[in-house]
């Protein structure tokens, strides 16, 4: 949008606005806009009235488009002299507007330039790119960073001795320093002191009203400020200056305004000595550098720079990210310098919820535990009683009886009665009474909450708050879950502690229009339990156990909530702790970011090698002899052919011939067969899988420990090779068992290597791999305990080899072996502890160390310890290098199995991301759309961020573009708002080149249609993708009610950051020619049978494209988990993966059975998300429901524990085998597979209808 006459730093942040500013002969460009509103003071001043129409001044923001810097240089530059530009952060963060800048001064003589950085870390990066020696830009930016009328003055006069062509003397440039920190508005009052970091910049331009309202507010509350003006947390010796101050005065709490963190990104993970001293929470304050006006009308809260300065980046500190304090505010346009003063303005209601919270914390912490009240809630969703307690790799019962244990040792009041021994009995207590289930609404409730106590509460409420809830839900009085005594209250209690199980969010009604609403408000029930928390429990800590609940993902601002945004409403200013597993960050950034939460991260679950089991065994078995027997000549070849082929037919390996017989074509293709078969095999032995859960604050098991350190131990770091890599390095094997496919055919070389240590059947890869794991997992328990080998029990049938044990024997200096013992292992085995430690010192009202997210097990153990309030990703650094070759060749890879598949390029593609994900990996999804679409990231030379995007020409590409469809999800579109708009921008570069039809489809289609969207997701402020309430519920006939309620969840078009729009016209234009589903995954410490998130955002779009074209498109699915071997399977090969590695082995069954209830839980999810995959795809083969049927519910060993541990489990899930066979999913479902399904509901039902006591067994 083009604006004559606009005031710079007026126009609405998310329009693009060339700015018209009068030409001068000085330009000052500045990131802190309290340098304007010091110069305007100082022109004031009469001395300096001289300078009045002299110098123009802009705030750097609006010159964020490389358009606006094109305009604004061609324009008001023109005839400019100098211009300065003072830079907040590096060159990466205005980079262009640097490199245009630079050509500008090459083009005369006479003009010069001046490059300042805003903070000191960044000096000689920036001060070398301007026309001056660095040490007068350093002693300018001295001046500007100091700040001050004073200051000002001297800069000014500097500039003209540079107009002028005065030599200037350094030692002349007197610099006025205040102190710093320096204290502010300190007096002798009583209560709790509460530190109040702010920028000195704001108090020299006299831009008091936000700090002064803070402190207004903190005394109102009974609280002390102790507020410091600092220049920036950065400099070291501030750092030491707050740390003193505070410390002296012993402050219960800090509230800081500054953006960025006290720690560089690159050591955040060492920790901040600042807060660690403290050991007091740190609650950031934020402030918008847009308009009260211009966040309330928006959906996304904060932009993209106030998102990645004031929330991000603090994170990196542990900070707990609260509400907005304050707006910029225009308070005059001055004429002089012809821009818009700014202050900011206070806003009451986010510095009295910041205020509320702090307060809040403080209480806690001055608190006897005798005192303490708390709350721990349990997420229950789908809403069945055999799923309550859900936590992503979590045993949440467990882990929630040992909190409770905790607890009481450490002298919280629990009551008089027991508390759960374990997670089996707490199970047991919270099924007696009612829960969520329409079953338990006959059991007593743990409490009710008045109708006269919630009304009282909804009075105060915004009336844009309540008119949703009531249009849908009507006024509380009519509520449909009202009883007589009012809302019912769900859960059990322990003394001042109770156990919650959260509310049904309200997707439960059955309701088609509920069911397709993206933005459904919470009900009257919702509100009224986390009220009762508030306010009858009278809660000082909140304890969400384990990802994830759906508090967080309420209805409302993307980020910088408002009063208004339902996850305000429900958790109020409580205290919030998160118990939340470390490799997923970005669903743990959604409760940190609006719900003000404190994560404790913990371990992942226990992960180990499939293997083989069962008739894979034999399998195996079979194909060594059938080998050995074609080597030999052998009769009984054709024998074992036989055996071999029914064997495969009886478990259903896909491919095999029909009928038996001799002919070429008959033997070419069981020769194929057996090779896949074999091939295959080796895969599955070596596919990762889940072996247990992790029960917080636990320690697991040796084995578990240990094996769990292989898997990290074997990813290779950026300077050295992963354990396994080493091994075979060290036994001079050429294979690769990190890169290398499984199923590649070994050398010579490498056979008579396994063949000399007795490995005689060793033929392909994965066989060598098998051997070289087992060795690797010896070598570590060797290492680790350094018992001599013939005494480690229980590993007889492992014997290390001698090279490995002399590489023991001598490994004193051995860099590998040094960082497994001194720096893995450690990290490991003392995060149980660590997760216990911080779950009391949240208790305790203290800080909990900050420390980084990822997978453990894909080259990111620096998230170890865990046990810390993990932070994500720089969002300003994606995507990385390293995502964008890994995203290159998984785009390649696939292109090249299509082209192979189909004889013709790929022109047409659907992607889906997460926001999950690219945090753990840095943007590979985006760098897979970028290579597909045939565009190139440009980064910046020293930052290495992202900076521009450039098209790669079709004479390199040597291929058609791919027309990729992207559906974001709801987290991806809050958290990263730049990849957004760089992913809009690369699509409008790509449908503007005039190239041919068939090698550009999507500039083909703009031309026939006009501008086309293609980056689709959830409403604003909702999230989801609509399927997981109609699967539940049983609330659809066919497939097309699944596409309906997606494309329902999916309709709305975000051409950039900001303004998304409804579009389904679009939507199914854009999907109507898709030829591929795709969606990646970027580790195996999970599958895609863990989660709904797969079948509804992969299977969903499926489910959508076949809806609107009538076409089956191919589903193809990404394991990225080896950033050096990406691999691309079709859906049905990774279904049929899983299905084997996990659900049937029984050493995944076996583990689960370690857990009980929730072991149970498990394995109905388990089946839920195979069903629902069907559902959406049909691509599940009739033989998973058969195999699920006769290995778990008719196998009596496992039939006995669900039946003892989660008998609605058992119910429901052959309730759910039922369904299959009576959609016409599971079509060869034998009547004797019904009946006997049929009476395990029967069998289940009457258990759960008997005396609830006797429901579980109390161990």
């Amino acid at each position: 949008m083009h604006r004559l006459a606009s005031l710079p730093g007026e126009g609405p942040a998310e329009e693009v606005l060339l700015v018209e500013q009068p030409q001068a002969q000085i330009l000052l460009l500045t990131s802190a806009r309290t340098d304007i509103s010091t110069l305007a003071s100082v022109l004031e001043v009469p001395s300096q009235q001289a300078w009045k129409g002299r110098i123009r001044a802009l705030p750097l923001a609006a010159l964020s488009h490389p358009a606006q810097v094109d305009h604004y240089l061609s324009t008001t530059a023109a005839k400019a002299q100098l211009i300065v530009v003072r830079l907040l952060g590096g060159r990466g963060h205005w980079s262009y507007g640097l490199e245009q800048l630079g050509i500008w001064q090459q083009r005369a003589s006479s003009r010069q330039l001046l490059i300042l950085s805003g903070t000191t870390d960044l000096d000689v990066e920036l001060h070398s790119l301007g026309s001056h020696p660095i040490p007068l830009a350093d002693r300018l930016a001295q001046l500007m960073r100091e700040g001050g009328v004073d200051n000002m003055v001297m800069f000014l006069g500097v500039i003209e001795q540079l107009l002028i062509g005065t030599p200037i003397d350094l030692d002349h440039i007197v610099l006025k320093a205040m102190v710093d920190p320096s204290r502010w508005d300190w007096r002798h009052e009583d209560g709790p002191k509460v530190g109040v970091v702010l920028y000195r910049a704001l108090s020299q331009a006299g831009d008091l009203a936000f700090p002064k309202a803070l402190n207004t507010q903190l005394r109102a509350q009974g609280l002390v400020p102790r507020a410091l003006w600092v220049s920036s947390l950065r400099d070291p010796a501030v750092q030491q200056g707050v740390k003193h101050l505070l410390k002296q005065q012993n402050v219960a709490a800090v509230m800081t305004t500054t953006s960025f963190a006290s720690v560089q990104f690159q050591e955040a993970g060492l920790g901040s000595d600042l807060w660690e001293a403290l050991d007091v929470p740190v609650v950031q304050v934020l402030s918008s550098g847009r308009s009260r006006n211009e966040w309330i009308n928006s959906s996304r809260g904060l932009d993209p720079l106030d998102l990645s300065l004031q929330v991000v980046l603090p994170e990196l500190d542990g900070r707990i990210t609260s509400r907005p304090g304050a707006f910029r505010s225009t308070v005059q346009a001055n004429a002089s310098l012809a821009t818009a003063v700014q202050v900011m303005e206070p806003d009451d209601d986010g510095l009295a919820w910041a205020v509320t919270h702090v307060k809040a914390w403080i209480q806690l912490q001055q608190s006897q535990p005798k005192q303490r009240r708390i709350s721990l809630v349990l997420a229950n969703y789908p809403v069945r009683d055999g799923r309550l307690a859900n936590g992503v790799g979590l045993d949440t019962p467990a882990s929630t009886a040992s909190i409770l244990g905790w607890l009481q040792e450490s002298g919280h009041d629990l009551g008089c009665n027991p508390i759960p021994a374990d997670g089996q009995e707490l199970m047991n207590y919270l099924l007696r009474s009612r829960t969520n289930d329409p079953e338990s609404q006959n059991r007593q409730p743990l409490s009710y909450l008045s109708l006269s106590q919630y009304l009282k509460w909804w009075k105060t409420l915004p009336v844009e708050a309540c008119e949703p809830i009531v249009k849908r839900w009507g006024l509380p009085e009519q509520a449909v879950d009202l009883e007589a005594d009012g809302f019912a209250i769900h859960g059990i209690l322990f003394g001042k502690v109770v156990v919650m199980i959260q509310p049904s969010r309200g997707y439960d009604s059955n309701e088609i229009a509920d069911l397709h609403s993206p933005d459904l408000p919470p009900p009257h029930r919702y509100l009224a339990q986390y009220l009762w928390m508030r306010e009858v429990h009278a809660t000082n800590l909140l304890i969400h156990v384990g990802k994830h609940g759906s508090a967080e993902w309420l209805p409302g601002k993307g980020v910088g909530l408002s009063q208004s945004c339902y996850p305000n409403l429900a958790l109020g200013a409580v205290p919030h702790a998160y118990p939340f597993i470390v490799n997923d960050p970005g669903e743990g950034s959604q409760a940190k970011r609006r719900g003000a939460a404190v994560i404790i991260d913990h371990l992942t679950p226990p992960l180990g090698r499939a293997g083989l089991h069962g008739d894979l065994l034999r399998l195996e078995s079979l194909l060594d002899e059938y080998v050995e027997a074609t080597q030999l000549g052998a009769k009984r070849v054709q024998k074992l052919e036989e055996e071999l082929l029914n064997l495969l037919r009886l478990n259903n390996f896909p491919g095999l011939p029909e009928v038996f017989d001799n002919s070429e074509s008959f033997r070419d293709l069981l020769i194929t067969s057996f090779d896949q078969a074999e091939a295959y095999l080796c895969e599955l032995k070596e596919s990762q899988i889940r072996t247990g859960l992790h029960r917080f604050g636990q320690a697991p098991s040796d084995k578990c420990a240990v094996e769990l350190l292989l898997a990290i131990a074997r990813s290779p770091s950026s300077d050295q090779p992963g354990l396994t890599q080493a091994i075979a390095k060290h036994l001079e094997l050429n294979c690769d068992p990190w890169c290398d496919e499984e199923g590649e055919l070994l050398s010579s070389h490498d056979t008579k290597i396994l063949i000399s240590f007795g490995l005689d059947n060793a033929r392909r890869t994965g066989d060598a791999v098998a051997w070289i794991e087992e060795q690797a997992l010896m070598f570590l328990y060797v290492l680790l305990d350094k018992k001599p080998l013939e005494k480690r029990k229980g590993n007889d049938q492992l014997s290390l080899v001698k090279p490995l044990r002399d590489w023991l024997k001598f490994s004193k200096n051995d860099p590998l072996i040094s960082r497994i013992e001194h720096d893995l292992w450690p990290r490991l085995i003392t995060s149980p502890r660590k997760e216990h430690e911080a779950l009391l010192k949240a208790v305790s009202g203290r800080r909990i160390a900050s420390g980084p997210s990822g997978a453990p097990t894909r080259g990111r153990p620096e998230v170890l310890p865990t046990g810390r309030n993990f932070y994500s990703v720089d969002l300003r650094g994606l995507p990385t290098e390293a995502a964008w070759a890994l995203g290159q060749r998984s785009a390649e890879q696939l292109l090249d199995l299509h082209l192979l598949d189909h004889g013709e390029p790929l022109t047409h593609l659907a992607l889906s991301v997460w926001g999950t994900a690219t945090m753990r990996n840095g943007g590979e999804d985006i760098a897979q759309l970028m290579a597909l679409i045939g565009v190139r990231p440009v980064w910046d030379g020293p930052s290495r961020r992202m900076i521009d995007l450039e098209v790669i020409p079709l004479s390199l590409l040597g291929r058609p573009r791919v027309d990729v469809v992207l559906r974001i999800s709801g987290l991806f579109r809050d958290a990263f708002p730049q990849l957004v708009s760089w992913v809009y921008q690369a699509q409008q570069l790509i449908s503007n080149l005039e190239e041919d039809d068939k090698f550009n489809p999507l500039a083909a289609t703009t031309r026939q249609h006009g501008p086309q969207g293609r980056i689709y997701g959830s409403a604003p402020g909702a999230y989801g993708a609509g399927l997981q309430a109609l699967i539940d519920s049983g609330s659809w006939e066919d497939r097309s009610d699944l596409g309906e309620a997606y494309l329902s969840w999916s309709q709305w078009r975000y051409d950039g950051a900001s303004n998304p729009s409804l579009d389904r016209e679009g939507l199914e234009r854009s999907l109507q020619d898709v030829q591929v589903v795709l969606h990646n995954q970027d580790n195996r410490e999970h599958d895609l049978l863990d989660s709904d998130d797969y079948y509804q955002f992969h299977g969903g779009l499926a489910t959508a494209v076949e809806v609107i074209s009538g076409q089956r498109p191919e589903l193809w699915f990404g394991d990225h988990s080896r950033r050096e071997r990406p691999r691309l399977s079709r859906l049905e090969r990774e279904i049929d993966k899983v299905v084997r590695s996990r659900l049937l082995n029984p050493r995944w069954i076996d583990g689960m059975k370690q857990h009980g209830y929730k072991g149970a839980f498990e394995m109905g999810a388990s089946l839920d998300y195979l069903f629902a995959y069907d559902a959406t795809t049909d691509r599940i083969p009739d033989w998973c429901y058969s195999a699920l049927c006769e290995q778990w519910l008719e196998e009596k060993d496992i039939q006995n524990f669900l039946q003892e541990n989660n008998p609605w489990v058992l119910r429901d899930m052959a309730e759910r085998l039922l369904e299959a066979a009576n959609r016409g999913m599971w079509k060869s479902a034998s009547l004797d597979k019904i009946a006997i399904l049929k009476q395990l509901v029967y069998t289940s039902e009457a258990q759960i209808e008997s005396k609830p006591d006797d429901l579980l067994p109390v161990k």
